[in-house]
């Protein structure tokens, strides 16, 4: 997809606790887009947004930012109210992606393999909670807040420690939010996949990662961003039928959301003794962008290097037909 340079708005901060991640992200982007002939600037996604937008000649929204307002569909029901093309999947699979149980609903709806879960809200007795989770889901719980990501807010309750421990966890993960996800303990090794889009809009499956984890015994948030936090095998060193597997499962991951240009999904491989088994974890509609991120490490592994990758993303925003205005019907 060739054509003329553009000038592109990358948005990135906002009132997120994954906002330093945003601007290292975005800080790449723009690094990327200038060496391909772009005029890309760095925004701030804060309250005077819109006017900056309106008033900068931008003709195409790069967001890279993470958690509300980001990457929940907020900015982009503004970008759309803008009219303004942008990179990424639009409000409703924004926003679909952004809440874990809303996701795993579809996610179930269409056969995916997700662990069993429950949700707990703020306004429960969370002693009783911890009781009637253990028996429901099992002694050894993940607890995540709802709508959050880079596994911020996230505990692992392992089967040896008291409710007391789940408490504590279901406290700190509804710190941040009125519901908290509790999952099954799925133990086996972290594994992710990229899915981007062709210029006709298909979705392909980019090589599976698998994770080791090096700053923690698992991908917590020092191990994703610290440097040598992590190691990661891109393509995973799987048998060719679970790659097939692992692809096939993202991309109707993907498609199960409505999401558009570009995702990542999180999956852990093995549960037990059975090392076969695939746990769909979440999606992530906005992928991290910094040097340590896992997107454009498998774009690459695939043959996209990072500035080929946000060109392409940009350029395939832009030429989105703009939304056509509807027949205004008059007052009866």
């Amino acid at each position: 997809m060739n054509g003329s340079a553009l000038r592109v708005a990358v948005v990135c901060g906002g009132p997120s606790s994954e906002a330093e991640v945003s601007r290292t992200s975005a800080a790449g982007v723009v690094r990327a887009l200038d060496s391909k002939g772009h005029r890309a600037e760095r925004v701030e996604l804060e309250p005077l947004l819109g006017e900056r937008l309106r008033g900068g000649d931008f003709e195409v929204v790069f967001p890279v930012t993470h958690g509300p307002l980001g990457e929940d569909g907020c900015l982009q029901g503004l970008l759309e109210v803008l009219e303004l093309p942008y990179v990424g999947s639009g409000v409703l699979a924004s926003a679909l992606a952004m809440s874990k149980p809303h996701a795993k609903t579809q996610f179930r709806a269409v056969g995916l393999p997700v662990a069993r879960d429950a949700v707990v809200t703020a306004t429960n007795e969370l002693a009783a909670e911890a009781r009637r989770l253990r028996s429901e889901l099992g002694p050894a719980l993940v607890v995540k807040p709802a709508a959050s990501g880079s596994a911020l807010g996230v505990s692992r309750v392992f089967a040896t420690e008291p409710d007391e421990a789940l408490v504590y966890a279901l406290e700190r993960a509804l710190s941040s939010g009125p519901f908290a996800l509790v999952e099954r303990f799925v133990v086996g090794r972290e594994v992710t996949c990229g899915v981007l889009e062709d210029d006709s809009g298909r979705p392909e499956a980019l090589p599976p990662t698998l994770i080791l984890p090096r700053a923690s015994d698992w991908y917590d948030f020092r191990s994703r961003y610290a440097e040598g936090g992590s190691e990661h095998r891109c393509p995973a060193p799987f048998e060719t039928e679970l790659i097939g597997e692992i692809k096939r499962v993202a991309i109707a991951a993907h498609t199960a959301l409505g999401v558009r240009d570009l995702s990542r999904v999180d999956f852990v491989v093995g549960d037990g003794d059975d090392e076969r088994a695939l746990t769909l974890l979440e999606l992530n509609t906005l992928p991290g962008m910094t040097p340590t991120s896992l997107f454009p490490e498998a774009a690459a592994v695939a043959g996209v290097p990072f500035d080929e990758l946000c060109d392409r993303l940009v350029r395939r925003a832009s030429s989105r037909p703009s939304r056509s205005a509807p027949k205004v019907e008059p007052m009866p």
